[in-house]
């Protein structure tokens, strides 16, 4: 059953940054989607537009389907019913996000007193059983936020979001600042609670290798697209997006000395949203770019069973067999979307007027993918910063505790 339908969203933020461009999605119950890509991307915001906890003035467009309810036409009443109870956000920044003068049991037990309507004493007993889902003793209550570590506060916000019992949760670099061992915890508590659950997940980090880890399927975004989409370890390990290829290969692999010692990226940063290129908006870092990559944008097409990429250098063929054409699964093309017309018909492969380089990790034939996403032109790598991606990404700003995030207009 579809949980969560995404058609053709986009977001303009005041002063014109487009920073959601189209995108479609789809999600399962019980699913995880990781939507991955640099800073600047529009993964935040693209999250934030779910819950319409974007600032005012912001213009959005496409429709939102919860359950089949469109987020985006409903009245406020229902907006701030479904926020919490139907669909729940983990903030990026645990430290930011909690009040610091209020204990961390009192944040839990808001959103239940608030949304379940419940008695102070059920709010209590709820919020024990919140902190030994995920983790905690229950006596850990009663501390403030400055008094946990970085993965005890992480844990307490994934309680927060499971308070209401809601039907979707949406990550938004959940791990960012926790080491290494604190991040496996909270990915492998993620993974069993959507699991038992029934939960859908949608997971944004800027780590690819941490979405391919743990979720079902991937979407590449850059400059406020999708760029590639597909079962999530097939595109970490296969990419056929060359932005998808230099985000994987910046990241090192354990056995891989040469991936340690020089990872490979590219060079540069993303296009401001206010002022996109023509065309392709990442021909201007494209290590294989052709002269038509700078006039036509690329929609996404079929790249292989279930997965699709915009790329002209993509063959295109049928991702179902008895399905030629058919739409992808989490990602594609709808009515209204703005996007243009492939370059090149669906029966013909791309012919290469000019090009900087050979496809990363291909052969001799153009569009031909390549057996391994690690081998893009050498440069420094994409930066993997974990901030933000648009304006009004920490939605729960210190002092003002999560529920004050989704109560801002």
């Amino acid at each position: 059953m579809t949980l969560l339908d995404v058609r053709g969203l986009t977001v303009t933020y005041p002063g014109g940054a487009n920073a959601v461009r189209g995108v479609d999605l789809r999600l399962d119950a019980g699913r995880k989607l990781g939507v991955a890509g640099e800073s600047g991307c529009g993964k935040s915001t693209l999250a934030l537009a779910l819950l319409r906890l974007l600032p005012a003035g912001t213009r959005v467009g496409g429709e939102i389907l919860l359950d089949g309810e469109d987020v985006l036409a409903m009245k406020w009443g229902r907006v701030r019913a479904v926020r919490w109870a139907g669909a729940s956000i983990v903030f990026q920044g645990a430290m930011h996000s909690l009040n610091p003068v209020r204990r961390v049991g009192d944040q839990i037990a808001e959103p239940v007193l608030l949304h379940r309507r419940a008695t102070p004493a059920g709010a209590r007993r709820r919020t024990g059983e919140l902190l030994e889902q995920v983790g905690l003793p229950a006596a850990r209550g009663s501390a403030y936020p400055h008094e946990l570590s970085g993965g005890q506060r992480q844990r307490v916000m994934i309680a927060m979001a499971l308070a209401c019992g809601p039907r979707l949760i949406v990550a938004d670099e959940p791990t960012t600042a926790l080491d290494v061992m604190i991040q496996a915890q909270i990915l492998r508590l993620i993974e069993r609670l959507v699991t038992d659950q029934d939960v859908g997940l949608i997971m944004i980090s800027h780590d690819l290798a941490v979405l391919a880890g743990t979720c079902d399927r991937l979407a590449v975004m850059y400059a406020g697209r999708v760029v590639e989409e597909g079962p999530a370890r097939q595109v970490y390990e296969a990419a056929q997006h060359p932005y998808a290829r230099a985000l994987s290969a910046a990241f090192p692999r354990i056995g891989d000395p040469a991936s340690r010692f020089a990872p490979r990226g590219l060079p540069g940063d993303p296009p401001d949203p206010s002022a996109l290129p023509s065309g392709c908006a990442f021909h201007p870092r494209c290590p294989v770019v052709l002269d038509s990559c700078a006039v036509q944008d690329q929609a996404l097409r079929p790249a292989g069973p279930h997965r699709h990429a915009a790329c002209v250098r993509v063959t295109p063929e049928p991702s179902d067999p008895g399905e030629p054409g058919h739409p992808p699964p989490t990602t594609g093309d709808s009515p209204g979307s703005p996007r243009s017309t492939p370059a090149e018909g669906p029966g013909s492969p791309p012919q290469p007027t000019s090009t900087r380089g050979p496809m990363p990790g291909a052969g001799a034939t153009p569009g031909e993918p390549g057996p391994q996403p690690g081998a893009t032109a050498e440069g420094p790598g994409p930066r993997r910063h974990a901030g933000a991606d648009g304006p009004g990404a920490e939605a729960g700003g210190t002092g003002g505790g999560v529920e004050e995030g989704f109560r801002r207009p």
